[in-house]
């Protein structure tokens, strides 16, 4: 008689839920209780199953205690299972909709790591890592002393680098195809924008040696005099040295024969950049 009491019980429950619509079950579960559920699913990492939960929490107590950390946690979900986009996009609805909420500043700093997690090799394109600087860069105006400042900083100057890397190398394509003017505008755009990273010494010797091609003697000349201003111990030194030899001798060809380097003066030309990668 026990075990078919036993037996009938669940099947009791399971009629009267069935007896309710989907409706009312949801609401008959209060807010806190459907955020432990939660969370709970988020800790045994079913981040699916943790979304909806999440989810029915920001659509029934919109303005509550509960909305901004169920918002947060959606973002969580989608970043732990690598949807960086999706998670991004609910990152985003909380600074939106709950500007002042406890989560905003780190809801900024997961949103840049989205795009910082999304930005490819230096050769591909990078519409990516400058959205990750522009968000690392919207994190530090807000919350310039915020433990992560720190990090944020450092993921900046990382994505720099591979921009600075991507034109670096786009010079030294069109340098290998002849295209000197090309190459010399892609150098000029690592000394200006990335003046601080690891690939503007480089650049600043390319530039000379494309100037050089161009017979340009005289404004190789200068560039390398700025080079070892800028760089004395640098281990190109003995390049540009070189490079230096040589400028000096068809200055000095030029000179005997009385002829005039070309101007220095650019050409409309100079100044566009040429199409390319």
């Amino acid at each position: 008689m026990t075990n078919s009491l036993s037996r009938t019980i669940p099947f009791v429950f399971v009629v009267a839920l069935l007896g309710c619509s989907s409706e009312e079950v949801t609401q008959q579960v209060s807010a806190e209780k459907r955020f432990a559920v939660a969370m709970r699913l988020f800790q045994e990492e079913e981040y699916t199953e943790a979304i909806d939960e999440f989810k029915i929490i920001t659509l029934q107590s919109q303005g509550s205690r509960l909305a901004d950390d169920a918002q947060f946690y959606m973002g969580e979900c989608r970043y732990k299972r690598g949807e960086f986009i999706l998670a991004a996009y609910e990152y985003d609805v909380l600074l939106r909709t709950m500007p002042t909420s406890e989560f905003a500043s780190r809801c900024r700093f997961r949103k840049a790591l989205c795009y910082y997690n999304l930005s490819p090799e230096s050769y591909r394109d990078q519409e990516y890592t400058k959205k990750a600087i522009d968000e690392f860069q919207a994190f530090l105006e807000y919350s310039p002393t915020d433990s992560l400042a720190s990090s944020a900083e450092a993921k900046i100057n990382e994505l720099n680098t591979k921009l600075a890397k991507k034109d670096f190398e786009n010079g030294i394509i069109y340098m290998k195809m002849e295209y000197y003017k090309a190459a010399t505008l892609y150098f000029d755009e690592v000394l200006e924008k990335y003046h601080d990273s690891p690939y503007a010494e480089p650049s600043l010797l390319k530039k000379a040696e494309a100037l050089y091609s161009r017979k340009r003697y005289e404004d190789a000349a200068k560039e390398m005099e700025r080079f070892l201003e800028k760089y004395p111990a640098s281990i190109l030194k003995p390049d540009v040295e070189r490079l230096k030899d040589d400028t000096r001798l068809r200055l000095q060809e030029l000179q005997d024969k009385g002829s005039k380097p070309p101007s220095e003066k650019r050409t409309s030309q100079d100044t566009t950049r040429s199409n390319g990668p």
